[in-house]
């Protein structure tokens, strides 16, 4: 008992030891993320690639085929590489610049919130307008639909689409930046020590 409280005391003793563990959590918290997003773009190629050059309803990006195959390339093998720790510093280049597009191009109109809450000091006139969609469209759910079992997984909710998620990805893939893969806890840890 003596044995395991001693190395119970050294191993959390120093930080060091420990310090490995941030990294790999922003880690496996983004790479799903990443790798999800990735997917969604490459199963549905031609329909991105419209997306990305249609300058009415899409980004009206140039070169569309080659920028959405850049972006799902970024975001599937960045993730994968996230997971392993591989390339960890280098790899978040490429996806900051993914989540300043998605910032820049796609959310930043409609503001901070990604869930519309009128109750936010974030409201701009988007969410504010917002509430009476969503209680005109409970009052539909309550009168014809199943409401209880519809919100029996959360609050039916209305989508703001804002910056919220991309600038909190980008804050921690710079964190990622700086920090790296994590000691003992990444690829780029073991590689680097030889």
């Amino acid at each position: 008992m003596q044995a395991i409280i001693a190395l119970w005391q050294r191993v959390f003793s120093s930080t060091q030891t420990l310090e490995g563990i941030a990294p790999l959590a922003i880690r496996l918290y983004l790479a799903p993320v990443f790798m999800q997003a990735g997917w969604n773009k490459l199963s549905h190629f031609s329909d991105t690639v419209a997306w990305f050059g249609n300058p009415e309803w899409g980004l009206g990006l140039p070169l569309p085929g080659l920028m959405a195959g850049l972006a799902a390339g970024t975001e599937l093998i960045g993730g994968g590489l996230l997971v392993l720790g591989l390339l960890t510093r280098l790899v978040s280049i490429p996806l900051m610049v993914t989540m300043l597009v998605a910032i820049f191009a796609v959310h930043w109109e409609n503001g901070w919130l990604a869930i519309a809450d009128s109750g936010s000091w974030l409201a701009n006139q988007q969410v504010l307008d917002s509430a009476e969609k969503l209680e005109r469209g409970r009052a539909i759910l309550a009168e014809n639909g199943n409401i209880d079992w519809l919100t029996s997984s959360g609050n039916f909710v209305i989508l703001n689409n804002g910056i919220e998620f991309g600038a909190t990805y980008f804050v921690m893939l710079l964190a990622l930046y700086f920090l790296g893969g994590g000691k003992y806890t990444s690829l780029d840890h073991f590689l680097s020590r030889n």
